[in-house]
C-alpha cells in the first residue's frame, strides 16, 4: 500500500463516508414540525398530485442527482460489485457538491442485470432532477444510457463517457491553438474503444475535429471489421476516413493527436517521435499510456494527462457539475449533443488567449468558477 492509499484508507475509516443529508430547515417549534411535516406538508402534496410540475418547486428535486453504478467498472479495479463502488459515488457526490453546489445522491444497485437496473433507475427518477450514471462497464452501459433516456423524463447522463469527451474536446480545442493546427484538418488517434474512447471519437467527428482514427486491442478499427459492437460498428462508418488497417503503431505515424483511454505503457517515445508535432493526451489512470515527460522528451508539442502531479490535468470535474447545474437550472429533459458541445467551447474559453501555452490548456481541475461558466452556456442551449 503506497503513503496515498494509506492516507485515504485512514481518512474514509475517520469520516465513515464523505458526504451526510443536512436539513435545509431547522424543527426547533410545534409550528416548524407541523409546517416541515404533518399536518402542513399534506398540502404540497395535494398541489404536485395535481400538477406534477409542482415536484420541482416544492421540493429538493430541482436541485437533486442521482449518481448510479452497477459496480462493474470503478475505476480501473473493474468489476468489484455495487458495495465496493459506494465510496467512488461518494466521491462524486462530493465534488458535485463542492464544485457545482449541486446535491447528489449514491445509488449502487447491485445487479448485472440491464433490464432489472434500468427498471429500478426508472422507478426512482421521480425522487431526482438529473441522472448520472457512473462507472458501468461496455458495452451494456450504452444500452443503459439509450433506455433510461427513452423512459425518463430528466436528464442521463453517462460521465464516463460524455464527460470525457466534453474534457478532451475543450483541451483539444486549445492544443490546436497552441500548435496552430487547422480544425477539420487533424488526424487524431484514441485508443480504448470502451466508453470513453467511443464517446470521444463521437464528439470529436461531430465537432469536426477531422479525421478520427479508433483503437482497441486488435489495432485500427476499420468499417468492414467483424466483432465490433454496435457502438464500435456505428463508428466504423464516420471514423478512418480511408480505411486504414494495422496496429497502433501504425494509426500514429504522422498524427496530429493521440487520446489514450486503454491502459498504461502502450505508446513508446519512438511511436510520439513519428507523430507531426502531436498533442499527446495519455489519461489512462494511475498509470498513462506514456508518462507525460517522456512524451515531451520524445517531441510531443504538447501532452495532456488525468494525472494531476503534471501539467494540463484532463478531469471530468471541470464538466459533470456545471453540466447538471446548468441542465437543472433550465429544467432540461435531456442533454443534448449541443450542449455538450457548448460546454466544451465554455471550458476553452476560460484559459485567457494571452495564457494559451504548452503547460496551460485547461483550467485546474480545482477552479470552483468552471462550473458557473459551463452551467450557463449549458442553459443556453436547453430547448424548450
Amino acid at each position: 500500500m503506497d503513503e496515498t492509499s494509506r492516507k485515504s484508507l485512514e481518512l474514509h475509516e475517520q469520516l465513515e463516508g464523505k458526504i451526510e443529508v443536512v436539513s435545509r430547515k431547522h424543527v426547533e417549534t410545534r409550528e416548524d414540525l407541523s409546517l416541515l411535516y404533518t399536518p402542513g406538508v399534506a398540502e404540497p402534496c395535494r398541489q404536485i398530485q395535481a400538477d406534477y410540475q409542482k415536484s420541482w418547486t416544492l421540493t429538493r428535486r430541482s436541485h437533486l442527482v442521482a449518481v448510479v453504478t452497477d459496480g462493474t467498472a470503478i475505476l480501473g479495479l473493474g468489476d468489484i460489485g455495487a458495495a465496493a463502488g459506494m465510496p467512488v459515488m461518494e466521491g462524486k457526490c462530493a465534488l458535485f457538491k463542492e464544485f457545482g453546489d449541486v446535491d447528489a445522491f449514491p445509488i449502487c444497485v447491485d445487479t448485472h442485470d440491464a433490464d432489472e437496473f434500468v427498471r429500478t433507475v426508472q422507478l426512482i427518477s421521480k425522487s431526482f432532477g438529473g441522472i448520472n450514471l457512473e462507472d458501468i462497464a461496455a458495452p451494456r452501459c450504452f444500452e443503459i444510457e439509450r433506455r433510461l433516456k427513452e423512459v425518463c423524463d430528466i436528464p442521463v447522463f453517462h460521465d464516463d463517457q460524455h464527460g470525457t469527451a466534453i474534457v478532451v474536446a475543450a483541451a483539444l480545442l486549445n492544443a490546436i491553438k497552441v500548435t496552430g493546427k487547422t480544425m477539420g484538418q487533424l488526424r487524431i488517434v484514441i485508443n480504448g474503444a470502451g466508453a470513453a474512447g467511443c464517446a470521444i471519437a463521437t464528439l470529436l467527428v461531430h465537432m469536426g475535429f477531422g479525421n478520427v482514427i479508433l483503437c482497441d486491442v486488435n489495432g485500427i478499427i476499420c468499417e468492414g471489421d467483424e466483432g465490433l459492437y454496435a457502438g464500435q460498428e456505428a463508428l466504423s462508418h464516420v471514423t478512418n476516413k480511408k480505411h486504414e488497417h494495422g496496429s497502433l503503431a501504425d494509426a500514429l505515424k504522422g498524427a496530429d493527436a493521440f487520446v489514450g483511454v486503454s491502459r498504461g505503457n502502450l505508446v513508446t517515445p519512438e511511436m510520439v517521435a513519428g507523430m507531426n508535432e502531436g498533442i499527446v493526451f495519455p489519461m489512462a489512470n494511475p498509470t498513462p499510456e506514456i508518462m507525460p515527460d517522456k512524451a515531451q522528451a520524445a517531441g510531443a508539442a504538447v501532452v495532456g494527462t488525468g494525472r494531476s502531479d503534471f501539467p494540463n490535468q484532463i478531469n471530468n470535474v471541470l464538466v459533470f457539475p456545471g453540466i447538471f447545474k446548468g441542465a437543472l437550472a433550465a429544467r432540461a429533459k435531456e442533454i443534448t449533443e449541443e450542449m455538450e458541445i457548448a460546454a466544451a467551447y465554455a471550458i476553452a474559453s476560460i484559459i485567457p488567449e494571452d495564457e494559451l501555452n504548452a503547460q496551460n490548456i485547461i483550467p485546474s481541475a480545482l477552479d470552483k468558477t468552471v462550473a458557473d461558466v459551463v452551467a450557463k452556456a449549458v442553459a443556453e442551449h436547453v430547448k424548450d
